[in-house]
């Protein structure tokens, strides 16, 4: 529905007196969630955001999420459909900055969230593979989402904590202290059991 509707509105921002002229300012949108580009941010933009969505479309726009963003201030970030994007300074230490894109701190916080459920307690009556599979499902879509950018670092903290989430699964189905076999560490006793990389 919102796609639907707020098609006038992508129709409006690219007419003749819309943003798109007077401001060259791009529109990314997905359903009722957009950001608008442009260099200078000034009121004539904002004030027409404003009243195409509040007086022309009769919607209410939510403050509490709208915001405007500089992101060439130091430490500024934009989040986005689950991404977060920022200027960092070049890793190599030349003179430039890059574009950082990567998942946002509650995409992480969420994605932990559904391993801590899928490997809780509750889920002792399932076999072991069957628990694998499902994580195994779950991080695929996650992985194939968030693959843009530079998401090293977070696929590192989820996969760290999956396997931490899964070694205490094995342990508390256990009666005794469960331990891999011999001459073989976890990493490899998880990944024998189906668990893929992130």
């Amino acid at each position: 529905m919102a796609n639907v509707y707020l098609h006038w509105f992508d129709k409006f921002f690219h007419s003749v007196d819309g943003p798109a002229h007077f401001a060259k300012a791009k529109l990314v949108r997905y359903a009722d969630d957009f950001v608008v580009l442009a260099r200078y941010q000034g009121p004539r933009l904002l004030a027409w955001v404003e009243r195409t969505l509040e007086n022309r479309l009769g919607l209410t726009i939510n403050r509490a999420k709208t915001r405007v963003v500089n992101l060439n201030e130091e430490g500024v970030c934009l989040t986005f459909l689950g991404y977060q994007f920022r200027y960092d300074r070049d890793q190599y230490g030349r003179g430039h900055r890059y574009l950082n894109q990567e998942p946002a701190v509650k995409s992480v916080a969420r994605a932990r969230e559904r391993v801590k459920e899928m490997t809780g307690a509750s889920q002792c009556f399932k076999p072991v593979r069957v628990v694998v599979g499902e994580l195994n499902r779950y991080l695929r879509g996650w992985r194939s989402y968030f693959g843009e950018g530079y998401p090293r670092k977070a696929f590192r903290k989820i996969g760290g904590y999956v396997r931490e989430r899964l070694i205490g699964h094995l342990r508390r189905r256990s009666q005794r202290p469960f331990r891999p076999a011999e001459g073989t560490n976890w990493y490899q006793h998880l990944t024998r059991m189906g668990l893929e990389p992130m």
